[in-house]
């Protein structure tokens, strides 16, 4: 691939990482994406090249990994692509009670969704700042807002990247580089079943992926700080569960997670 400027997309193999490799791509935007799954990534790069005329490119990583974010950096570096809009997309969550979860999903969970996150934030920067343009979306979800019980480590690791993101973005208030936060309700992608929550209420009505990405892609372009794509949840986040009592607040969201 010989170009000059990329989007990278990590977790591009599926959900709302597909989606907006397919939305980055109909705007012309040549493509790094980044998944685990190789045989998904080479089907999307053929489909996408051929129908946008763009170049692709596929990188094989596993985030869990702690070195995959530099592995990633480096390629890129080494093929010649700069990177001006970065979507760290990937990310997976684990339903049950925190002791009786396994430790190592509950520390891979938190490699992918927040320490690698943070790494490939920090080495693209560098060479935006540079260049004074740029744009970060990082993926987090309404969970972000409220803690968890029952998916304990996952809501926590959204709030942090919900808090990172708010936190860089003013930082670089003065510079060419926006960051923006996406944070969803339920959406229907592979999460259900890597989070065991097949048969949990609150994902009857979730939005497709391809209508989130949608809302995420026109935030990102205006440089919008959080990105909800339910207005009732971010009413309710912003002003209704920050004056609940504490103990209320926890025994309600208790609830939305156990499985009927």
């Amino acid at each position: 691939m010989h170009t000059s400027q990329a989007t990278l997309i990590t977790g591009a193999s599926n959900g709302i990482g597909l989606e907006l490799a397919k939305l980055q791509a109909q705007q012309g935007a040549n493509l790094v994406l980044v998944a685990r799954s190789k045989d998904k990534l080479n089907a999307l790069k053929n489909e996408l090249e051929a129908k946008h005329n763009i170049s692709v490119y596929v990188v094989v990583e596993d985030l869990s990994d702690p070195t995959s974010a530099q592995r990633i950096f480096d390629n890129t570096q080494t093929h010649g692509i700069a990177i001006n809009t970065l979507i760290n997309n990937a990310g997976f969550g684990g339903h049950g009670k925190f002791a009786e979860r396994n430790l190592n999903d509950e520390l891979n969970m938190m490699q992918v969704n927040m320490a690698t996150l943070t790494q490939l934030t920090h080495l693209y920067l560098q060479p935006m700042l540079k260049a004074n343009t740029g744009k970060i979306l990082n993926v987090s979800s309404t969970a972000s807002f409220i803690p968890g019980p029952l998916q304990a480590v996952y809501y926590a690791t959204k709030a942090y990247v919900t808090s990172f993101s708010q936190a860089l973005s003013e930082e670089l208030s003065d510079t060419g580089v926006t960051v923006s936060v996406l944070c969803p309700g339920a959406v229907s992608t592979g999460f259900v079943k890597a989070a065991n929550l097949d048969g949990n209420d609150l994902w009857k009505n979730a939005k497709t992926p391809a209508s989130v990405a949608k809302i995420a892609q026109k935030g990102m372009d205006q440089g919008k700080l959080i990105i909800f794509n339910e207005k009732a949840l971010e009413f309710m986040l912003n002003w209704v569960t920050p004056l609940l009592p504490r103990r209320m607040l926890l025994k309600i969201s208790r609830k939305t997670m156990e499985i009927s």
